[in-house]
C-alpha cells in the first residue's frame, strides 16, 4: 500500500520560501543538493507526511524549465512505497508510462522514479522508498 511521503513545491528560493512555512510554526529539517536533478531541496515534516521545496540549481534543470513555463507552485506528489522495484515492475507491465525507467538515489538517500503525468491524470508522481543499505 501507498502513502504520501511528500508534497515537492517548486520555487524560486528556498531562502526567500522557507518564512512562510516557519510562520506556520514548521521548521526546515533537512536541506541538501541533489546534483543529478539540479536542483536544492529544503524538507519541511508536516504531519506524517513531508513538504519539500525544490529551488534549482540551474535554469535549464527539470525544476528549472517548470518555474519558467509555470511559475512557482505544486510540481509533484511522492507516494512510499515498501518494495520500489516490485512497484516499478507492476506499472511497466500496465503500460503506465514512465519519466525515468530507472530507480535514482535522490535527496536523503531515497530511492525513487517518477511516473509521467500523462499516466496519471496530469500530475507528476513520485514514487520513492526509504534508503536501503548497501543498494
Amino acid at each position: 500500500m501507498a502513502t504520501i511521503d511528500h508534497l515537492g513545491i517548486a520555487v524560486k528560493s528556498i531562502a526567500g520560501s522557507r518564512g512562510f512555512y516557519e510562520a506556520l510554526g514548521l521548521t526546515v529539517v533537512q536541506e541538501e543538493v541533489v546534483e543529478q536533478e539540479q536542483v536544492r531541496t529544503a524538507m519541511i515534516p508536516v504531519g506524517e507526511g513531508r513538504i519539500e521545496l525544490l529551488e534549482p540549481t540551474s535554469a535549464d534543470s527539470p525544476v528549472g524549465r517548470f518555474l519558467a513555463k509555470r511559475g512557482e507552485g505544486l510540481h509533484h506528489v511522492a507516494l512510499h512505497v515498501e518494495d520500489i522495484s516490485g512497484t516499478l515492475e507492476a506499472l511497466k507491465a500496465k503500460g503506465v508510462r514512465l519519466v525515468s525507467e530507472e530507480i535514482q538515489i535522490g535527496a536523503g538517500g531515497h530511492l525513487y522514479f517518477f511516473v509521467h503525468p500523462e499516466s496519471a491524470g496530469g500530475v507528476l508522481v513520485e514514487i520513492c522508498q526509504d534508503e536501503i543499505t548497501g543498494v
